[in-house]
């Protein structure tokens, strides 16, 4: 952090996990402090580093987290499909403690790591770039019910409660590109951090649901919304593209892996088990 005052004091939930992990080490380079929350401590803590090792479906150990900071960014839950119980359980419960924890302790702001899932039956385009307005909820999943429901809450107290409430629908947030449909979904470390510090310093940004995406040279997801929060992403999953196509070929888009936003989560392999009858 610069010597500089912090622009303010953010919570961060799942802190342990990969974006956490950005966003711990990044966002004090940008002039922000940060109050970590998981369910297990962090690696290699920061000198002077804050963190809480609590659940975040716990109401009363989240208000108490959420006293004096300028922002929720909720992060915390399971990443990929799971059970109806889990799944119900670790991120709707948690994002519904998220947003009543930001409320009862005064903070204006919430974003939400929401998820191309949450609408992953939608088409890809046939040319054009896809808006936001045009992929409503179509879940692909138990995981995706659960970021339509984070959306659906933000919505609900940002109208009813007045909190700015940012959802990020990501997608491939990894490292690097593994795959040949990440040269069109993929999200960089670099631009997490970038995409985080807008939506943080957006004046008034009200609700907003945008595409979390790097600004790929294949990107059929339209950041038009997100640019207007003055995100500007500056990495390009085209530099892996000659690798890539070369160990996978390139894309088939007649391949339901690229032909809808939700790629393999919409095929028949998340079906959920049928319990086997017993006698």
């Amino acid at each position: 952090m610069t010597a500089d005052a912090p622009k303010g004091l953010v919570l961060v939930t799942g802190a342990a996990g990969l974006l956490g992990t950005v966003l711990r080490h990044g966002l004090p380079q940008r002039d922000w402090a940060v109050r970590n929350l998981d369910v297990v401590p962090v690696d290699s803590p920061e000198p002077g580093e804050e963190h809480l090792v609590a659940d975040a479906t716990d109401l009363a150990a989240m208000v108490d987290a959420a006293r004096g900071v300028t922002a929720v960014v909720h992060l915390a839950g399971i990443a990929t499909e799971s059970t109806w119980p889990a799944i119900s359980h670790t991120n709707i419960d948690s994002t519904y403690c998220a947003l009543e924890a930001a409320r009862r302790a005064g903070v204006g702001r919430v974003v939400l790591a929401s998820s191309n899932h949450a609408t992953g039956y939608t088409p890809r385009p046939d040319g054009g770039l896809l808006r936001e307005v045009d992929a409503p909820p179509r879940p692909d999943t138990y995981y995706g019910v659960s970021k339509v429901a984070m959306e659906a809450l933000g919505s609900l107290y940002a109208d009813r409660y007045g909190l700015d409430v940012v959802c990020l629908r990501i997608g491939s947030a990894f490292p690097e590109p593994t795959s040949t449909r990440h040269l069109s979904t993929w999200l960089s470390p670099g631009d997490t951090l970038r995409l985080i510090d807008a939506t943080l310093t957006a004046p008034s940004p009200g609700f907003r649901i945008v595409w979390g995406v790097s600004a790929n040279t294949r990107n059929w997801w339209d950041l038009t919304a997100a640019r207007e929060l003055g995100y500007e992403p500056a990495d390009d999953a085209e530099g892996y593209a000659e690798a890539l196509v070369a160990a996978h070929g390139e894309p088939d888009l007649a391949d339901p892996v690229h032909g809808r936003v939700g790629g393999e989560y919409a095929t028949e392999i998340f079906d959920a088990e049928v319990p086997e009858e017993r006698g």
